[in-house]
């Protein structure tokens, strides 16, 4: 029987040798059309002076050139560098606690773990646009402020309030998306560990730091790496909060909000717009080869 089974599968195989092809082409297609093909599209019109509507010519290293010269670049990866500096650790810290809270089974704690996840879920669209009804100088914590007697904030009007407060954004819109991953794996540690930690006199602080940190170290290098990327390639909360033009003379511009400024319209220069975005794409596997090599080095 196992024979005659081996040699029909064995017989199909030659019959139709490309078969797994087959099965795998929508998904090599889809991922080359809108994949692969544009990568490589912006590896190449980066070298070129091209425009909207204008065909480019190879120019060389002249667009990245440009860019040393560029004010407005150099304000960009300030912001973007320390957007990752002020969410990464927010984002590694912050729903690791959260996650050891809702894992208790305690009454009700099916609400709370579904009311830190809401924001995950919600459109960015929908949370900017909140975000700025309610930090507006005319917003509901301004009217607040002025009940109380104190003077409103320009959380939208000054530069660095306006960068921290998309900041503020962003870590709140990511912590359910970073509690689930750490609930994930705060379920592979084993109870034992901290029972023999309590046993041992330990408190709650150093068997959260004994034990429950370095079995989740792993998950915590993922989520530094993943927030990372993330955090160097914002463009929605600080496009909704700061606007077009990037706040207060563009000061609050960031790297990817460049990118869209200057590569879009009748006029973009999409051949600049390109050198940007290869900027920005090996910024991003340099930070994640950072993250990944201060992993191995604490391993070893």
């Amino acid at each position: 029987m196992a024979t005659s089974t081996l040699s029909r599968v064995s017989r199909v195989r030659r019959q139709l040798p490309s078969s797994p092809w087959l099965f795998a082409a929508p998904g090599l297609l889809i991922t080359g059309a809108f994949v692969l093909y544009p990568f490589l599209s912006t590896l190449a019109n980066a070298f070129t002076d091209r425009r909207t509507l204008v065909p480019g010519r190879f120019v060389g290293l002249a667009n990245f050139r440009e860019l040393l010269h560029d004010d407005m670049f150099w304000t960009g990866l300030r912001n973007s560098t320390l957007y990752v500096l002020g969410v990464v650790p927010a984002l590694v810290i912050l729903p690791l606690l959260l996650a050891l809270l809702v894992q208790k089974n305690i009454p009700g704690i099916t609400f709370f773990r579904s009311a830190f996840y809401t924001p995950v879920v919600a459109s960015i669209v929908v949370v900017g646009l909140i975000w700025v009804w309610l930090l507006d100088e005319r917003g509901l914590i301004n009217s607040l402020l002025a009940t109380v007697g104190a003077g409103r904030v320009g959380f939208l009007s000054d530069q660095w309030l306006l960068l921290l407060s998309a900041m503020a954004v962003t870590v709140w819109k990511g912590l359910g998306y970073y509690m689930i991953i750490y609930l994930a794996a705060l379920a592979d540690v084993p109870r034992e560990l901290h029972e023999a930690a309590a046993v041992d006199g330990a408190g709650a602080v150093r068997r959260f730091l004994t034990v429950t940190v370095p079995a989740v170290r792993s998950t915590m290098v993922l989520v530094g790496a993943l927030s990372s990327v993330a955090a160097f390639k914002v463009f929605s909360e600080v496009y909704l909060m700061a606007g077009p033009n990037g706040g207060p003379a563009g000061e609050d511009t960031t790297l990817v909000m460049l990118v869209q400024r200057t590569g879009t319209g009748l006029t973009g220069r999409v051949g600049y717009a390109s050198a940007l975005s290869v900027v920005v794409f090996a910024v991003t596997v340099a930070l994640m080869l950072l993250v990944l090599r201060a992993d191995r080095r604490d391993e070893a």
